[in-house]
């Protein structure tokens, strides 16, 4: 059964791209070490799978799950494309609830994220941090100085194929298709990433990872979970919709004539608003939207960048892989052709970081 946090988990995905090496634009020391000692906690604490199988005292829930990642790993590079490399082959059990808590914020009138920068990444509209502490900490400057701001628990952990990134245990405590979802995802940013534009990037991901999904239960033979995950992706979708209605309302509230009491009292319109429509969607769907919590805490501009970052592209990218007779490949290659003619000119060498990439999720 779908909890609550867990539909709520499932917009809220936001991908961390954050540099590891000593050349962090604006980053502070203490930053950088958690970063580079977090990375090094999680390489070091893989097994590969087959190790962990081999075991005779691991659990019966972790064996079953384990055995599925292997299918689905072999699927995403056999049947979808993806790159056929050591990522998500070894297993990590962090001995936590999740890889990373990530923080996003943005100001107060507006809907422009903050954003950080770091060398191959580009600038990034999220900061990651390896101890929840250290997040909410980050968070409660934000708050201070009146942003707007949400942090995240996120369990899947990818590094963009610089390293061989381990299922961890924060992913294998969902159902065999949200595994599939996180490994499809993660993978497909390795196909094609595209510097600062974590839009564009997550965009192209989720639509890999959807149409991943889709041909992964039917070549399974799952009907009843694939109907199950087509019904949950279809409130998924319903619910973005709900928001960026809100979001473009509100650009026009921010854009518009007016002091800032006024922008305020607007805000705090469509935010009650947006509200409204969630229980309203709940109540005609008799499903849960997962987000409770977070209307009672008050929804902010923070939510809503989150929302747009994954969905405000994706009928493109749905558009071109329809373009291309739902091939894959030439998909990708598309993609890719793109990505090469937008992407950035280094400024000169940079030396040692990685980005890492952080997902939730399916609900």
């Amino acid at each position: 059964m779908v909890t609550d946090r867990r539909s709520a988990q499932a917009l809220l995905r936001p991908v961390l791209l954050a540099g590891l090496g000593l050349l962090l634009s604006g980053c502070g020391v203490t930053y950088v070490t958690q970063a580079a000692r977090g990375q090094f906690d999680l390489m070091r604490s893989r097994e590969p799978v087959a190790r962990v199988l081999a075991r005779p005292d691991t659990p019966a829930t972790l064996r079953a799950t384990l055995e599925q990642s292997r299918r689905i790993r072999d699927f995403a590079s056999t049947e979808l494309g993806l790159p056929d490399n050591a990522s998500y082959r070894s297993y990590a059990d962090l001995h936590r609830p999740y890889a990373l808590w990530n923080v996003v914020a943005a100001p107060a009138l507006s809907l422009t994220p903050r954003s950080w920068c770091f060398p191959v990444a580009g600038c990034v509209a999220y900061r990651g941090y390896f101890s929840e502490r250290a997040a909410e900490a980050f968070a409660a400057g934000l708050r201070a100085r009146g942003d707007d701001v949400i942090v995240g628990g996120v369990p899947a952990y990818s590094t963009l194929g610089h390293f061989a990134d381990p299922l961890t245990s924060s992913m294998t405590r969902y159902g065999e298709l949200e595994v599939a979802a996180l490994v499809f995802h993660e993978l497909a940013h390795q196909v094609a990433y595209l510097p600062g534009d974590s839009a564009y990037n997550e965009a192209f991901a989720t639509v890999v990872e959807e149409e991943g999904v889709a041909r992964y239960a039917a070549a399974r033979g799952v009907a009843p979970a694939l109907a199950d995950w087509r019904r949950r992706r279809a409130l998924r979708r319903e619910i973005a919709r709900l928001f960026l209605a809100r979001r473009a309302q509100l650009l026009r509230v921010y854009a518009g004539p007016g002091d800032e009491a006024g922008k305020r009292r607007d805000k705090a319109q469509v935010m009650a608003a947006l509200a409204g429509d969630l229980r309203d969607l709940e109540h005609r769907s008799g499903q849960p939207t997962g987000y409770g919590p977070w209307i009672d805490a008050g929804l902010n501009n923070a939510h809503l960048v989150s929302i747009a970052t994954y969905y405000d592209q994706m009928p493109r990218f749905e558009r071109m892989l329809a373009a291309q007779g739902a091939d894959l490949e030439r998909f990708y290659a598309s993609v890719r052709e793109e990505v090469a003619l937008r992407r950035p000119k280094p400024p000169g060498p940079q030396v040692g970081p990685h980005p890492v990439a952080v997902r939730q999720p399916l609900p």
